[in-house]
């Protein structure tokens, strides 16, 4: 090989490991205004996959998953979503082999340089054991700037006044050891009324976000406008779970749903996760049983749902 092209062999490779990059790349996520932004200030998109419950899919949950997601689907951040009640091996029933398996997900995550959501997965209030779990592992990891926590998943039938104090606790427990981290904020009723959240935000703390999730083929674009009339009162929004199915995860994939969805999250500059790692028997579980659980999957082992995120990622994160 000669100079010139060494030279260019070099170029490529810095090129493709720059942009490959995530978060040597970004770095420190914080919000400003209702903007997610690097550590540039410049706006930036996290888009990737949520795992399913590790109660329930937990052979998924490990550093090789992780790496295939980012490497194969183009992922820039990945979903943890840990079970709180649901399961045999939920974290109320199993606490050290449910630490364990978030802890594989994230440490998986930091070795392939994405971001990743470490998700309280309940619709109820647990404050004494979501207090107990967010303080260990933002003392734990505090100083990667890969993590974000999110604080309760859906909410179903609690108030935002509830909501909100609940959070308000959880998130001191954060500060005490993670000043930086971005944290996410649920809202009543699975996550729709982030009305109620912009008409009462909790104040007085930096790098909060709030969630909203969708399903296309169930809500439609009175969510979005919903949504829209939040981030005007000035709500820093990110989308941590959404799919193109109905909102019981099962049914008819609505793929113009989908795409409308899609094209309102890229004009405002959204994050946004699908939902999930998981070989359910439902449309919303991307994989088939075939799936290894370490990555490596073909077109075969995936879903519709699986073929069509991953083409999603792979044109919205492009390397």
């Amino acid at each position: 090989m000669n100079v010139k092209n060494k030279l260019f062999s070099i170029a490529l490779l810095l090129l493709f490991s720059f942009s490959n990059a995530q978060v040597k790349t970004h770095g420190q996520l914080s919000v400003a205004g209702t903007q997610l932004v690097d550590k540039s200030n410049q706006p930036v998109v996290l888009r990737g996959m949520s795992f399913g419950w590790h109660s329930m899919w937990p052979r998924f949950y490990n550093e090789k998953a992780v790496k295939w997601l980012q490497k194969d689907f183009n992922c820039n951040v990945v979903r943890a979503a840990m079970g709180i009640e649901l399961g045999e091996m939920s974290y109320m029933k199993e606490p050290q082999f449910s630490k364990d398996k978030i802890e594989a997900v994230i440490k998986g995550a930091i070795k392939a340089d994405i971001y990743v959501i470490v998700d309280w997965h309940s619709h109820n209030i647990n404050l004494e054991e979501a207090k107990a779990f967010f303080a260990e592992i933002s003392k734990k990891y505090s100083k990667y700037p890969n993590i974000i926590y999110e604080i309760f998943n859906e909410p179903d039938y609690e108030s935002w006044a509830e909501v909100k104090a609940y959070s308000e606790e959880v998130i001191k427990v954060i500060r005490e050891n993670d000043p930086n981290n971005i944290i996410l904020v649920g809202s009543p009723h699975w996550d729709q009324d982030v009305d109620l959240a912009a008409a009462d935000p909790i104040l007085g703390v930096t790098n909060i976000m709030y969630t909203m999730h969708f399903y296309a083929a169930t809500h439609g674009k009175n969510l979005r406008d919903k949504t829209d009339e939040a981030i005007n009162k000035g709500l820093p929004v990110f989308i941590s779970e959404s799919a193109g199915m109905e909102a019981s995860g099962d049914g008819p994939l609505d793929l113009k749903a989908w795409q409308e969805y899609i094209d309102w999250m890229e004009a405002k500059k959204l994050s946004w996760i699908t939902w999930s790692v998981s070989d359910k028997d439902e449309t919303c579980s991307v994989l088939k049983k075939s799936a290894k659980s370490e990555g490596k999957w073909k077109i075969e082992d995936l879903k519709e749902s699986g073929i069509r995120a991953r083409e999603y990622l792979r044109k919205y994160n492009p390397k």
